[in-house]
């Protein structure tokens, strides 16, 4: 799959993610897809399962902003702003694809938190 490819399949995969199409969502995996998440130590095995997850999830994100996406070959990150229930979280989707589908996924998530003052003088704040 050439790189302009998985652009196009990713573009479309987050916006089905940010708009609660999990069936759209979902097509990108492969059958067999492994998916970490490394904060909370949990590994999901197969689209089946995952796609399961994420269905259940108890709210339906209220902002999702994909801020920049980057890749070579195989391997794509994804650098998006999640907001579940008023909640922000900085997010970060690394992706392994094989053969057009996603083989392997790595997701971290952080929360927002407030820049300390003492290094002001060396920094700009972001949009």
């Amino acid at each position: 799959m050439k790189e302009e490819q998985i652009r196009e399949v990713l573009n479309l995969h987050w916006q089905a993610s940010a708009s609660g199409d999990v069936d759209l969502e979902h097509q990108i995996y492969d059958e067999d897809v492994i998916c970490d998440y490394p904060q909370s130590g949990e590994r999901i095995l197969g689209k089946k399962d995952l796609q399961a997850l994420r269905s259940n999830h108890p709210g339906k994100p209220s902002g999702f902003v994909v801020k920049r996406m980057t890749g070579k070959g195989n391997l794509w990150i994804t650098e998006y702003n999640i907001t579940y229930q008023d909640r922000a979280a900085y997010t970060v989707s690394i992706m392994e694809f094989r053969n057009g589908k996603v083989i392997h996924e790595t997701q971290y998530f952080t929360d927002p938190f407030e820049a300390p003052a003492w290094r002001n003088q060396w920094v700009h704040p972001m949009d």
